[in-house]
């Protein structure tokens, strides 16, 4: 006889639940929320307790509460176990289908009485829109059935055990199950019922499952609308003038749905039993001539891929927390969303049919950690799990197929290949032919309808958009895009603007979804934000579940601006010299009479002069130039920008301003030295080191000098799986980490000090020998540095500039270059010219991990710490109430504390960040190749 829970390591997706149907919120039917505070019990394994908790007798006195949406280790302050991550390999022994004895399961009830006006006649439906991993569900007693799929809805049929008062729900939730080997989603695993629970009520002739078709003749404007409905009824929509039966098609003149051009009609299902309204998009999607287009135009992914996220309440989701993502997708110009790993909230897709997104709609499928053991005994390649991808399948296509958002079906993530996944690609085309499939796994596409990649790098891309790629016909004949690329991992990603330029240039590369939108650390007083290995896991991967364009707390991070920037639907190139400004159309569908033009002229970041700019309302592709006004003065520069009917920012472009390179020295008497020290004009220095006490009446906590180290970024480290050059890991190897100083030689020439100096590695014969030869006048103090490296340099350098310290007083900054944040040399095109100010703790980047950030660029001087700097070239500046080595050493944010010297970084130049810690690593254009080197800096101090 088979034990009670055996269900929990059956392959099959369970028993009992309803086939799967449209989803939707609103309806004429009666409907309860089961959500809130139910009484819970937490269990070690599966089996520590039988099933007389179900029964409605059962006195439940002595149980916790959880919240319900919720996941149980999310609450209780650690009571209730605690969260886990793991990125590829299962936190349990590979043995499919068995998971081990020690399963947390959690026991859930709820009591709930039927409304005063609930129908007494029809039937009810109980639906469970996210359980975590596995559940088996009971009503007033009576056991309904089990079902795995946890991002999935299941529905149980409880009309005939209603009772007015009284109900009790009960629910068993195991965190670990067969279900669990197709859930390897790189992300917290985290038990629990974490999405709604709902009692629909369903009226006799009421509505069961409809299909919205709704297609668009791009050539003619007119749109064509059909409903299948399970149950017979009337379909209108006033707006359109349509009043037909359901399964009737019905052909009129319409404006069609896009991303850019959301357009919705408002309509109708009304059976004899009940009326749901619908919102009607109107598009037709199609591979034709190797493209993907919809309505007629090909268009072009700029888009992310999206967990569901949130610090405290983990993937229970609310409304406005959908709703705030989506806004700030709109709001930094994305267009797409890839669904990773699983079906969203379906609140969210409606969400993307309402403010115009294209979706790629996932299932809920990964078996990544079966790539530990080449891919053997993978579920997707064994006839034992085919019923439950062919469920998991059907669930996310009916659930979700009357979003017009959604333009692919994608089979699922990193699960190798298989008969499995060839059912599922065979199932989704005869269910919903109107889109297409995606599946990034399918090198050779034998079931997928475009050629999906991650990582792949920037010359590889180009090889695949000039057709030299190589590989089967069938791929070589379809589009391509990026499913994941520009891993957003702490500081970066670097290289965005060049993967886009590629995106543009092929007309098959239609571009790419960045990994990923929001940091996952989970909240918390100790770290401020936790990452894997925060709760004491045996197997974790650290912060790599840290790697969003948000931060935790939906912040945008520098890496969300610079994507902003680059994959703005307007370009703006602005020719100072011909006074004109080139105008180009980057959207798919939209002409630009929404948008708004503007300019300003500015001398040094202060605007003298502003006016606005008539552009023609150019059409996709198109491009004008644009003459502007003269201005007064010829010593300044031009921003242009683009302004949406609500003021905001679209788009901008400035015309670029050469830094004239001051090679003159300052001369000032200075004296012999006495007692030790050295005046030269308002500077005094140590006659035997060289080193720069003060200026006028600002004394130095720490002399200028030279600065190779940086504290590594995630994409400096790279990733453990790689092969190729991970710099952070060949800096510390030939220790840039704990470089040595060494005088050669303090010598005074007529008006100037010069300090000759070596610096390198211990164990190492290579170094850097650094002149810095001082000048100065009456008010002003001019450093020159001259570099020269020495050996066998065969890695490039992390920074090259100068550090100083300065005591802690006034802590703002002002400065006239790039911002107003961060950039380095692959990752400044949102650095925008300007005047700026802060104050020193903003300057700071609060990546989850700490590492290398605040880089401000192109800054011709700055005003901080009592003091003007003004460099030549232009430099980067960081400052920060920490050293580099302390920044190193921190890996989580509260480790840093602020000290008493203030910690300023002038840097020549920097390397580049690249993409690393998943994908590629820096370009070659954007490393910092050990050379000779001479750049200065002139200090003064301020009134």
């Amino acid at each position: 006889m088979p034990t009670s829970i055996d269900y929990v390591t059956d392959p099959s997706p369970g028993h009992g639940a309803l086939p799967p149907r449209a989803w939707y919120a609103d309806s004429s039917a009666n409907s309860v929320s089961l959500n809130g505070t139910w009484d819970f019990r937490l269990s070690a394994t599966a089996d520590a307790h039988d099933d007389s908790f179900a029964s409605p007798a059962y006195d439940a006195d002595g149980w916790s509460s959880v919240s319900v949406p919720g996941h149980w280790v999310m609450q209780g302050d650690g009571a209730f176990g605690a969260p886990a991550y793991t990125n590829v390999l299962y936190p349990f022994p590979v043995d499919p289908p068995r998971v081990p004895d020690e399963n947390p399961t959690g026991d859930h009830l709820r009591v709930f009485d039927l409304p005063g006006d609930w129908p007494g006649d029809g039937s009810a439906v109980v639906r469970f829109d996210g359980v975590e991993s596995c559940a088996r569900v009971w009503l007033n007693g009576t056991e309904l059935g089990e079902f795995k799929g946890s991002r999935l809805p299941h529905e149980f049929e409880v009309g005939h055990l209603l009772a007015p008062t009284g109900n009790v729900l009960a629910v068993r939730v195991h965190q670990w199950s067969a279900g669990s080997y197709l859930e390897d989603q790189d992300q917290w695993w985290l038990p629990g019922i974490f999405r709604d629970v709902t009692l629909l009520h369903r009226p006799t002739g009421g509505v069961r499952d409809f299909f919205t078709h709704a297609s668009y003749e791009h050539t003619t404007g007119l749109g064509t609308l059909r409903v299948d409905s399970d149950v017979a009824g009337r379909i209108t929509v006033p707006e359109l003038g349509v009043d037909v039966p359901t399964g009737e098609p019905v052909t009129v003149a319409v404006e069609p749905w896009t991303a850019e051009t959301p357009r919705l009609y408002d309509g109708e299902l009304a059976t004899a039993g009940e009326r749901v309204p619908l919102r009607i998009g109107f598009r037709t999607v199609e591979l034709s001539d190797g493209l993907i287009k919809v309505n007629g135009t090909p268009i072009l992914f700029k888009g992310v891929n999206r967990h569901e996220w949130h610090p405290e309440h983990g993937r229970a989701l609310d409304l406005e927390t959908m709703r705030r993502d989506v806004e700030l997708m709109k709001a930094h110009n994305i267009n797409a969303v890839r669904t990773s790993h699983y079906p969203p909230h379906p609140a969210f897709l409606a969400l993307c049919d309402e403010y115009g997104l294209w979706v790629i709609d996932e299932c809920d499928l990964e078996t990544h950690g079966f790539v530990e053991q080449g891919w053997r005994d993978n579920p997707v390649d064994d006839e034992r799990w085919t019923p439950a991808l062919l469920d998991r399948a059907a669930r996310t296509v009916e659930r979700d197929k009357n979003h017009p958002s959604i333009v692919l079906w994608s089979l699922g993530n990193e699960a190798g290949t298989g008969r499995g996944l060839t059912a599922m690609a065979e199932w989704i085309r005869a269910r919903d032919p109107e889109r297409l499939v995606h599946y990034e796994g399918d090198i050779n596409c034998r079931d997928t309808d475009v050629y999906s990649r991650m990582y792949a790098d920037h010359a590889e891309v180009e090889r695949i958009g000039q057709g030299v790629d190589g590989g089967p016909e069938k791929r070589r004949r379809l589009p391509f895009i990026q499913c994941e690329y520009a891993h957003a991992m702490g500081n970066g990603p670097g290289g965005l603007a060049d993967y886009q330029r590629l995106f543009e240039k092929y007309e098959r590369l239609q571009g790419g979804f960045v990994w990923e939108w929001i940091d996952h650390g989970v909240a918390d007083e100790r770290h401020g934000y936790a990452y894997g290995g925060d709760f004491g896991e045996e197997l974790h991967d650290g912060n790599f579940v840290c790697d969003g364009l948000l931060f935790p707390d939906r912040t945008p991070s520098p890496g969300l601006i610079e994507f902003k920037k680059v994959i703005e639907p307007v370009r703006i190139a602005v020719d100072g010299a011909a006074g004109t400004v080139q105008v180009t159309n980057r959207y798919d569908f939209r002409d630009l009479s929404h948008l708004a033009f503007d300019w300003t002229y500015e001398v040094e970041g202060e605007a003298v002069e502003r006016g606005t700019l008539t552009v023609p309302p150019l059409s996709p592709g198109e491009t004008a130039d644009v003459k502007l006004s003269a201005p007064a003065t010829s010593d300044g520069y031009w921003t242009v920008r683009a302004l949406d009917g609500d003021g905001r920012e679209v788009a901008w472009g400035q015309n670029s301003v050469a830094v004239v390179r001051n090679t003159a020295t300052l001369f000032g008497g200075h004296t012999s030295p006495a007692d030790g020290v050295i005046t030269l004009g308002p500077a005094t220095f140590d006659a035997r080191t060289g080193d720069l006490r003060a200026i006028g009446d600002v004394t130095l906590a720490s002399a200028p000098r030279l600065d190779v180290w940086r504290a590594p970024t995630d994409n400096d480290d790279g990733a453990s799986w790689q092969s190729g050059e991970r710099l952070g890991l060949l800096w510390r190897k030939f220790g840039l980490h704990r470089m040595q100083h060494r005088v050669d030689g303090v010598e005074l020439d007529g008006a100037a000090l010069t300090v000759r100096t070596r610096v390198g590695p211990a164990s190492r014969d290579i170094g850097l020998r650094a002149n810095y030869r001082w000048t100065a006048d009456e008010r002003r103090l001019r450093l020159t540095v001259s570099v020269a490296p020495e050996g066998d340099w065969r890695i490039p350098l992390p920074r090259l500039g100068v550090r100083l310290g300065l005591p802690v007083g006034d802590l703002g900054v002002r400065w006239f270059g790039g911002g107003p944040g961060e950039a380095y040399p692959d990752t400044r095109d949102a650095a925008r010219l300007g005047r700026w100010e802060s104050d020193v703790a903003a300057l700071h980047t609060p990546y989850v991990r700490p590492q290398e950030n605040g880089a401000r660029a192109d800054v011709r001087w700055a005003e901080l710490g009592g003091l003007r700097i003004e460099g030549e070239p232009a430099y980067a500046l960081t400052a920060r109430r920490w050293t580099t080595q302390q920044l190193d050493a921190a890996t989580h944010r509260t480790d840093l504390t602020p000290g008493d010297t203030l910690w300023v970084h002038l840097d020549h130049s920097q390397q580049g960040i690249g993409t690393q810690s998943c994908g590629p690593g820096v370009l070659p254009q954007y490393r910092l190749t050990p050379g000779p080197a001479e750049f200065s800096f002139t200090f003064e101090q301020l009134a």
